[in-house]
């Protein structure tokens, strides 16, 4: 069965949160990290997986992303402090040392 992911993340100071929409998580962790550096990722060092969710569909995905992205900060705020309240990277727990080095192949 296929999954899909909303995520969130943020940069050190948690002055940016990025919300988006993947079929690997993984991957776009390892994305965020390395990005160019004429990314908007990369120029505010967004590199933390503070929030996610996992949905079935894409389009239940697709659906859920855009619904957040149109919420205000502090609602954003109040959801990842729900599931996160310490603001930890979830990636560094989830994936570990594989958080920066993703099979291109998987997912």
């Amino acid at each position: 069965m296929n999954a899909y992911y909303v995520y969130m993340m943020t940069n050190r100071s948690r002055v940016v949160l990025y919300t988006g929409v993947t079929k690997s998580l993984q991957r776009r962790v390892w994305f965020h990290g390395n990005a160019s550096k004429q990314s908007f990722t990369k120029r505010y060092k967004v590199d933390r997986l503070v929030y996610y969710e996992r949905f079935d569909r894409a389009r239940d995905a697709i659906s859920r992303e855009k619904e957040i992205k149109g919420w205000r900060r502090e609602k954003k705020n109040d959801l990842v402090r729900r599931l996160n309240p310490k603001w930890e990277d979830l990636g560094e727990k989830l994936f570990g040392d594989r958080r920066r080095g993703p099979s291109l192949r998987s997912g």
